[in-house]
């Protein structure tokens, strides 16, 4: 398999592709969706919740930690996860702005 070639992009780009990747799969956007049905931190069990095994979940979270868009703090012997409000707030400006661009005339194929 080839490399990515990020380098190649602008830090835009590059930005707008890793906050694009946090909905490329549905069990992320599931995992979205329900943190922000509770508005607040989950310690509890999201296997039950999201219906997939403990592993893929916790792939997932891990996933969408390393992007930025929830953390996760360690309360005893779990860990609780939560919307990160900053980073939410900054990847809905970025993909707005991108997704705001509209052709100035459609005289196109």
């Amino acid at each position: 398999m080839g490399l990515a070639k990020t380098e190649m992009f602008t830090d835009l780009q590059n930005e707008i592709a890793l906050f694009a990747k946090a909905f490329g799969h549905p069990a992320r956007v599931a995992i979205l969706q329900h943190l922000f049905k509770l508005n607040s931190c989950v310690c509890g069990d999201l296997v039950n919740e999201i219906g997939l095994a403990q592993p893929t979940i916790s792939q997932h979270l891990k996933e969408l930690k390393l992007l930025g868009l929830i953390k996760g703090n360690v309360e005893g012997t779990s860990v609780c996860y939560c919307i990160n409000s900053d980073n939410w707030t900054i990847m809905k400006e970025v993909m707005s702005r991108f997704l705001d661009q509209d052709l100035s005339k459609a005289d196109c194929c």
